[in-house]
């Protein structure tokens, strides 16, 4: 099965090793038919502590590798 890729913003990059990022994506309302965003944030390992708040990444699916933390960085889109 492929692993899921997704692009967004880092919003954090205090912990070791880790970054939070925020994937947003578009849904249409059910009742009124307009394009509402919504976001979610999921933590990514970034080995080399590289990536800083406000950087465009995209982040892979990957084996657990905390209890919060199963996806990893793999590029940054900020070329």
């Amino acid at each position: 099965m492929p692993k899921r890729i997704l692009q967004g913003v880092v919003v954090s990059d205090k912990q070791d090793k880790t970054v939070v990022v925020s994937v947003e994506r578009q849904v249409m309302h059910p009742v009124y038919k307009k394009f509402v965003k919504k976001s979610k944030k999921f933590a990514a390992h970034d080995e080399n502590n590289q990536y800083k708040v406000g950087d465009r990444v995209s982040i892979e699916e990957c084996r657990p590798i905390s209890k919060n933390k199963s996806w990893t960085v793999i590029s940054s889109d900020n070329a």
